[in-house]
């Protein structure tokens, strides 16, 4: 049975101590435990733990964000005019230069519209040059006085008729070579061209409903991703303050990473910011952004997944410890240290974003002479007494790539 009576007077007068519920729930009394002949037993030696100084690195903060690449550019290639395809030039799947041809419409109707409409328009002009024979004739007899004002006016008339004639004629000769252009399909973007959607013999239509096939242009892309309503607040902030750039001025440098690109890899794909949507969507609380990248070996195709990181502060002196040393409770988060009696203090920590290497960035309630318990967590208790065997904590460049 364990009684109070054996304790240290220190101890019994200690009262509540000013640490979280979970700790004290936790406590053990140190203590004796007394026999039935009246004897107690000798206190358990305190128990060895790993303590060592948090890390200290100059370093960059980054908010890291999930999100998608897309094309910067994406055309539905449709037909112009109706018709059979005639002849397809190009692979499925193929890198398309701009202008490249990519289908052939029956050509031969439109070429017909073509030679009726270059006939008429020489008709026209025929009609022209007519009207300005008998005008130049009427405004010689005029001034002979043989002929009324009336029959020059007339004459004048049928110039000025002939001449939009020759104008309707000229348009629809237009209209006819465009229709004539129509039937022969170009890339009108550069980039990966998709599978075709019709086949040779298939008949199109100018309605817009026939799709030939798609491009999307991959150098560059475009990284899309949705910021939260607190981290687009904390960077407007530190964009007012003067530490950090806005991103909407084309300028900040963002890196990405696809999702099989190992965590303890350098971010190797740099980009700029180029977009910030003008409104948070108010259904989920956020803001949508965009990056802009190269992609000079189109390896990044437009759908895929990655991870994008933002500048979040300048470069500073952090305090980092490892996620293991960090303890929960309720709303708050705690790591234990040790004190120069070596007795373990709870302290109440505001953790800042994960660092390289299993470690997190403490913003504040630890100093960097701290002693803190890196090993042997689940052995101490707030206020006990405990054996500190000095560790280290190993700077993230020295994890091995891919561990966590």
């Amino acid at each position: 049975m364990l009684t109070f009576r054996y304790l240290p007077t220190a101890v019994r007068r200690l009262g509540p101590l000013p640490v979280p519920l979970l700790v004290i729930s936790s406590l053990m009394l140190q203590g004796c435990e007394e026999r039935e002949d009246g004897s107690a037993t000798a206190a358990p030696s305190p128990p060895v733990v790993t303590v060592a100084t948090p890390l200290v690195r100059e370093i960059t903060e980054w908010y890291e964000f999930t999100g998608r690449f897309e094309a910067t550019e994406s055309v539905e290639v449709r037909a112009r005019v109706s018709g059979y395809v005639e002849s397809i030039g190009f692979q499925d799947g193929q890198i398309a230069a701009e202008g490249q041809l990519l289908f052939v419409i029956d050509p031969r109707p439109y070429q017909a519209m073509v030679e009726q409409a270059r006939a008429q328009q020489a008709s026209a002009e025929a009609r022209v040059e007519l009207a300005e024979a008998e005008l130049e004739r009427a405004r010689e007899l005029v001034e002979r006085q043989t002929v009324s004002r009336s029959t020059y006016d007339q004459r004048l008339q049928q110039k000025r008729a002939a001449e939009a004639a020759l104008e309707v004629a000229s348009a629809a000769l237009r209209q006819a070579e465009l229709d004539l252009g129509f039937t022969r399909v170009r890339a009108p973007i550069a980039g990966r061209v998709s599978d075709r959607r019709v086949d040779v013999g298939n008949l199109v239509t100018s309605d817009g409903s026939t799709l030939l096939t798609t491009i999307v242009a991959l150098d560059p892309i475009y990284f899309v991703f949705d910021m939260s309503e607190p981290d687009f607040l904390d960077y407007q902030r530190a964009v007012a303050d003067g530490t950090l750039p806005s991103a909407r001025d084309r300028s900040t440098i963002v890196q990405a990473r696809l999702p099989d690109e190992p965590d303890g890899e350098t971010w190797q794909r740099l980009g700029t910011m180029n977009f910030v949507d003008n409104r948070l969507d108010l259904s989920a609380g956020t803001i949508r952004a965009r990056a802009e990248f190269p992609n000079p070996d189109n390896f990044i195709t437009p759908g895929q997944f990655g991870r994008l990181r933002l500048p979040g502060s300048p470069r500073y002196e952090a305090i980092l410890v490892p996620d293991s040393a960090i303890l929960a409770d309720q709303a708050n988060k705690i790591v234990m240290t040790v004190n120069a009696e070596n007795v373990v203090e709870p302290r109440v920590i505001r953790p800042g974003p994960s660092y390289a290497g299993g470690l997190r960035i403490v913003r504040r309630g630890l100093a960097a002479d701290d002693r803190l318990v890196i090993n042997g967590l689940m052995r101490v208790r707030a206020g006990a007494k405990v054996d500190p065997q000095p560790g280290e904590i190993a700077p993230p460049d020295a994890v091995p790539v891919g561990s966590s």
